[in-house]
Order: C-alpha cells, then structure tokens, then sequence
C-alpha cells in the first residue's frame, strides 16, 4: 500500500516522537570507544542521529568501517538557528554540539549534518529568504554555517558537511522542501568552495529513481540502508583527502 501524503503525517510524527525520547547522550562509537581518544566527532540533526538503535547511524558505521571511535552529539530535532536557551545548549542547537575551548587540538575530523530542520519546521519550506539568509548567505561567506565551520577550522580539524537524501520518483511529506534544499545545498558547496579544510559531500545522487529502500517509513529519514550508503560515502571521501 502507498501512503498519501496525510496517512504519512501519524507515522512521522510517531517516530520523531520516539527518536526524541530516544536520543541518548553524546558517546563514542565503534572500536576503541571505551577509550576516549575520538579522533572523529559527529554534530548534527536526525540524518546525524537516525538508526542509532540499531547500530546503523552514519556516526557507528563510519567508526566500524575506519575501526577507530567516533563521537557523535548529533541530536534529534536540531537547528542551526534556535533561540531557546537551555535547550539549545543542550545540543538542539547544532553551534552547541561543538565548543572551541573544550574541543581544540582534539578532533581530526568532524562530520556534520544541519539546516533541514530549519527550513522544514521553521518556515514551513515557504518564504524561507530570511531563514536561509541568517543560516548562510548566497556566497557562502555570511551567516550561522559558516560561523559554524570557522569555528571548527579554528581547532585544525578538517569539515565534512553532509547533505540530504533525496526521493526521486516518489512523493513525500517533505516534496515541497525540494527547491529549498536544494538552494540550501547551493549554498553549502559555494562555502565550501572557498573556505579551506571544508568539504561539502552531497548525497542528492544517492538514492536511485523510485527506490525507496534508501529512505524509512516516513520517507524522510535514511533507512539502516540509507545510514550505511551515506557513512560508505563519508568514509570513501575521508579517504580521498588523506585520512
């Protein structure tokens, strides 16, 4: 049976329920996790976070496929741009999922995901100027992203900004996020362009037409599939540079 767009709404809304009672706190995954000594951290949103259960999130088989730990504080729910305080420094806002004072000289690598949630929960993917323009400018130079990664390239560690799968040849919840995510994701690859030890990895070639085993239930995030082609990708370009 497909799913119409108002039958998708329960299940979604279920399982965002769930992952948000469900997100654990930040740990290290993967071999050498007991250790401490993370070399790879992971800040994010739900793309970050998904399959985490199931030992199928980017952040656990990136670790599983290098064999080394990696840190993840991704969590469900968080925004490049969010106002509350207490819970934006508990990790809903993703700037607070990295600290310069507390992370200098520790991480090599740090693997991020964001702004999906800003666009979808805090415009509505309608009229989002003002909201992509405060998160990142159309150079790519202005606004909370690039902040984000001056912030991180500060500590020396190398950035890979993951984007969002996309569904090809099927509906979803989110269809009408389309043109914004992908002018967002213009953005992204522009940044990265021009700043240094930043990488921008997108995945919109990922999915292959009306295959939806790439995506869960709710069509909007990675299946345990889906995590392991991304962390495939994350890892094959880790490598590329130099890991």
């Amino acid at each position: 049976m497909t799913l119409s767009a108002p039958n998708l709404i329960k299940p979604v809304l279920t399982a965002l329920f769930l992952a948000l009672c469900l997100t654990p706190p930040a740990a290290a995954e993967g071999p050498g996790a007991q250790t401490g000594k993370a070399r790879i951290l992971a800040i994010g949103d739900s793309l970050m976070t998904w399959n985490r259960i199931a030992q199928r999130s980017i952040p656990q088989v990136v670790a599983a496929m290098l064999r080394e730990p990696v840190q993840s504080r991704a969590n469900v729910g968080a925004h490049m741009i969010y106002n509350l305080p207490i819970s934006g420094a508990l990790g809903k806002r993703i700037s607070s999922q990295f600290g310069v004072r507390k992370d200098a000289g520790s991480f090599d690598w740090v693997l991020v995901t964001g702004g999906g949630n800003d666009l979808w929960l805090g415009c509505g993917c309608s009229r989002c100027q003002r909201r992509m323009a405060k998160m990142i400018s159309p150079d790519g130079q202005q606004g909370a992203v690039p902040n984000l990664m001056r912030k991180i390239r500060s500590t020396g560690a190398q950035v890979i900004y993951i984007g969002y799968l996309r569904s090809p040849g099927y509906g979803t919840l989110i269809d009408h996020c389309r043109n914004e995510g992908d002018a967002l994701e213009a953005r992204l690859a522009m940044m990265a362009k021009y700043m240094p030890g930043v990488h921008f990895l997108s995945m919109a070639d990922l999915v292959p037409h009306g295959d939806r085993s790439y995506h869960a239930l709710d069509g909007i995030h990675p299946s345990q599939k889906g995590s392991v082609a991304i962390a495939r990708r994350v890892v094959a370009h880790m490598r590329s540079l130099g890991y």
